[in-house]
């Protein structure tokens, strides 16, 4: 299998110019404040699960606009509290699966809040629970055109609220400590992930892994897969709107969010990823602000990048940051 992108030593000085919108951060500042505004309390209740030797519940707790948002929360029977927290986001088409399928952070002794995406979880795996009450004008096969004539409209607007909001209820519950709560997720969830460490504020550290949601452009004029060829597809059509449209993606690039990002960060990538083009993932990582940063670069995989030994890597570069 080739090289997909760049060579190594070109990725790490890859520094593409993104648009960054002006009310960038009042755009963002607003939408929090307005879901924040709508109120809702978090809500646990035990999960039906036969897992017996950790505390699983599941979590209901208000996303954009107030909507119900579901997440398990996973943590050991015994721990002594509060706790630290990882919160997790999913990739594409995935939902927040069974309880018990997903547990290796409650494992080494975290609260893990395994966030579900709105709208989502019928491509692959066990299936997600969190409807998207929004219509949609034009758009292609999956979600990454949905509402995409507006930042207002456009459907990662409603799923980095929840993330942000996923952080804010995690924060809420009293066994976790507030003041130590990371951030992970692979592929789509790396992208959320960005926006969450970004947005939500005072997060201790940022994972994320063959990170998507960045450098929409080189994304969509370079993949040979996955949803950034839904972007392609869209513009092969409306011809007419390429401008309009990354003007609008432009609120939503992990780019963007990564300018803002000055909690530690361990980012991974693989070099021949044939879904997320190594390249927008380093865009991201290029212009992260946390001086405490580092990528782990796994130059033969694809898409499913390190899997269970980068999981290794993250818990040993997490435990000393939440300490």
């Amino acid at each position: 299998m080739p090289l997909t992108d760049l060579t190594h030593s070109e990725l790490l000085a890859f520094r593409p110019q993104v648009e960054e919108p002006a009310d960038f951060d009042a755009f963002w500042e607003r939408t929090i404040a307005e879901a924040r505004a709508a109120g809702g309390v978090p809500e646990l209740t035990p999960a039906d699960s036969p897992v017996t030797q950790l505390r699983i519940d599941d979590l209901v707790f208000p996303g954009f606009g107030g909507e119900p948002v579901r997440a398990w929360v996973s943590r050991p029977l015994h721990g002594d509290g509060p706790l630290p927290a990882v919160a997790q986001y999913q990739g594409y088409g995935g939902g927040r699966g069974l309880p018990g399928e997903n547990v290796a952070w409650a494992l080494a002794g975290y609260v893990h809040v395994f966030v579900d995406t709105r709208g989502q979880g019928s491509g692959w795996g066990s299936g997600g629970d969190t409807p998207d009450p929004h219509g949609s004008g034009p758009a292609t096969p999956g979600v990454m055109t949905r509402g995409i004539h507006s930042p207002e409209t456009y459907y990662y607007r409603r799923v980095f609220t929840d993330a942000v909001r996923a952080i804010d209820a995690a924060r809420s519950l009293p066994f976790v400590d507030a003041d130590r709560i990371a951030v992970t997720g692979g592929s789509q969830g790396g992208g959320i992930a960005l926006a969450a460490g970004a947005l939500a504020g005072g997060v201790t550290a940022v994972m994320p892994d063959v990170a998507f949601l960045c450098a929409f452009r080189r994304g969509a004029e370079v993949a040979a897969g996955g949803p950034f060829i839904e972007l392609a597809t869209y513009l092969s059509v409306h011809r007419d709107e390429v401008a309009d449209v990354f003007s609008t993606l432009s609120y939503f690039d992990g780019v963007n969010f990564a300018r803002r990002i000055h909690a530690p960060s361990l980012f991974s990538v693989a070099l021949m990823d044939t879904i997320v083009p190594p390249s927008t993932t380093f865009a991201a990582y290029n212009h992260l602000a946390a001086a405490d940063r580092a990528i782990e670069v796994y130059p033969f995989n694809d898409h499913e990048g390190g899997g269970g030994a980068h999981w290794r890597t993250q818990a040993a570069w997490l435990a000393p940051r939440f300490r």
